[in-house]
């Protein structure tokens, strides 16, 4: 079994799908403790620079460099989640669950001229 610097167990990911809750339990245990004590100022400002980093790569990135920024952005976006106490699957859930929502429709039928 790996184990990490402190020693602890470490649990490797299985290839294949991971649901977005497992995501947010996974950056959770991860970094939890160094999220907390950064804050969601903190954490934002980091976001931001990854947002920044994603524009880059989408505009003149290889593949790998834009899925590497994909993944970064998700993960800051699920720290501030964590330390905001926000369970990302039920924000989901709530908002999109039943389709759009400015129209409800399972394919979006609002005009371009608004959100979404």
């Amino acid at each position: 079994m790996n184990t990490d610097a402190a020693g602890a167990p470490r649990q490797k990911t299985e290839t294949g799908a991971i649901t977005l809750a497992d995501f947010q339990q996974l950056i959770r245990t991860m970094y939890f403790e160094k999220d907390v004590a950064r804050g969601v100022e903190g954490t934002f400002m980091w976001l931001m620079e990854e947002i920044g980093e994603l524009a880059s790569a989408l505009r003149s990135g290889t593949r790998e460099q834009q899925m590497l920024e994909f993944a970064d952005v998700i993960a800051w976006l699920t720290t501030i989640a964590n330390v905001s106490g926000v369970d990302l699957t039920e924000a989901v859930r709530q908002k999109y669950g039943s389709g759009c929502p400015g129209c409800n429709g399972l394919v979006c039928v609002c005009p371009d001229s608004g959100k979404p």
